[in-house]
């Protein structure tokens, strides 16, 4: 049996494996490179494999570099099924037509580029029929229910407790044992399930996003969200939350319900300023399969926190602009989540030089981002064209994350038993990898941080 590396290999992005057994091909997820431009570039490369040859993908969530280019998949000859949780299709069909029409946008802008070199114009790396196409060969699975794939694979999706539908999955073929991680929850998050644990596996594929770092308990969270809030509000600016429309998003309300509730913060206006994160709490509302005990008894009780006193959803462009005319505080959570696209970005061109607004991080910001540069510290970017300086408060907590912990994931890896008979390292960069690498083997098990293209045979 042979697997090789296609992406989030000593990077966090672009997550893509491929399984060869003597008589199968598959895949599992294949996500979009994010960050800077040497990483994004990828996309547009070849796979390294030919599509046409997989008869089947495993895809364990719907975040985009996880889905992002199974269109592109299908756009090259790939037939196969694609097996997901029912959330997980849902989701990543407004993931990927939105990664659609962005690459639609880009591509026109390059293409008038290209036209004043007088270079040929690009084609986008797919388009929404592509995503329509791929949509059809969606297969469904339930959790923790064994499905044969093909001939010499038997897939089981255990509950990652990371986003809506997010999967592990654990492979058994030619008497062999693979779990892939996917991306691993936070305990005791909002809304969705803790993490399932199983026991069996020989290999194990584990990320490694926060493989360096711990995250403040959720209730020093909350009190620092609140801080915040209240902080920007004594100042009399704006609240900028740059956000990932799906699971972050959401429990930013569920959190803002609470303070709302609760009469724990002045009364203000808080807009989701994200079509795509209106979209996705609607999918929310469709799947309570895969709620927590808590949000289910919240519903149960009445209190729905995904609407509050106060809460505007801005759904067109007028809308959003609307929000630069108000003077008094009012908190804005808009995509995208890296600042790299979205919204967001109109915000921060408004408000940024405001010394009395803030901007608040609440994820994991990929190196090279525009998000990235203002969390280190940057005292001026260049956004939309101009050149602004950074006067307004910048905050961040990191432990929104919908990512574990190191301790979270060595817990959740100490379950197994026996031991795997080796744990690769994966989805994180090279600092993070290294650092979990350490610490896994001092559990007594042997690593390996495989590089990209990697060929492992096990």
């Amino acid at each position: 049996m042979e697997i090789r590396l296609f992406g989030a290999a000593k990077t966090v992005t672009g997550s893509c494996y491929s399984l060869i057994t003597k008589k199968d091909k598959i895949l599992i997820d294949c996500g979009m490179f994010q960050g800077p431009k040497k990483m994004t570039k990828l996309n547009y490369d070849d796979f390294g494999f030919i599509p046409k040859e997989y008869g089947a993908l495993l895809l364990t969530h719907a975040h985009l570099d996880h889905c992002g280019r199974i269109p592109k998949l299908v756009k090259h000859g790939f037939k196969g099924k694609i097996y997901s949780t029912p959330a997980t299709k849902d989701l990543a069909f407004i993931v990927m037509m939105d990664s659609a029409n962005i690459a639609l946008h880009d591509t026109e802008h390059e293409n008038r580029r290209r036209a004043r070199d007088g270079l040929p114009p690009r084609e986008p790396i797919y388009t929404e029929q592509d995503v329509k196409k791929a949509m059809t060969l969606f297969k469904l699975v339930e959790y923790d229910k064994p499905i044969k794939i093909n001939e010499s694979v038997t897939a089981k999706f255990y509950d990652a407790g990371h986003i809506l539908g997010a999967s592990f999955i654990q492979l058994e073929a030619e008497e062999k044992t693979i779990v892939f991680s996917g991306d691993l929850g936070h305990i005791d998050s909002p809304i969705v399930r803790n993490p399932e644990v199983i026991k069996k596996a020989d290999y194990l594929f584990i990320e490694s996003t926060y493989g360096d770092r711990l995250h403040s308990p959720i209730k020093e969270r909350k009190n620092k969200f609140l801080e915040v809030i209240r902080d920007t509000h004594q100042r009399g600016g704006k609240l900028m939350i740059p956000s990932f429309a799906i699971e972050r998003a959401q429990e930013l309300l569920y959190n803002l319900n609470e303070f709302v509730e609760k009469k724990l913060m002045p009364p203000m206006n808080v807009f989701i300023d994200s079509p795509m994160a209106i979209k996705t709490t609607e999918v929310f509302k469709k799947h309570p399969e895969c709620y927590d005990e808590e949000l289910k008894a919240l519903l149960k009780s009445g209190d729905n926190p995904f609407t509050f006193p106060g809460l505007v959803y801005s759904k067109t462009v007028d809308d959003s602009k609307k929000i630069n005319t108000i003077k008094k505080t009012c908190i804005i959570i808009a995509g995208s989540g890296m600042c790299t696209g979205g919204r967001i970005k109109h915000h921060i061109k408004n408000n940024i030089e405001d010394s009395k607004s803030t901007l608040l991080f609440v994820g994991y910001q990929v190196e090279g981002t525009l998000g990235y540069w203002i969390k280190k510290g940057e005292k001026s970017v260049r956004l939309l064209g101009t050149e602004l300086m950074v006067k307004s408060k910048i905050e961040s907590i990191d432990s929104f994350s919908g990512h574990a912990d190191y301790n979270g994931l060595l817990n959740w890896l100490n379950h197994f038993s026996p031991k795997p008979k080796k744990v690769f390292v994966v989805h994180g960069d090279e600092e993070s990898t290294i650092s979990f690498s350490k610490k896994v083997q001092k559990m007594g098990m042997k690593t390996h941080i495989p590089s990209m293209g990697e060929k492992i045979v096990l």
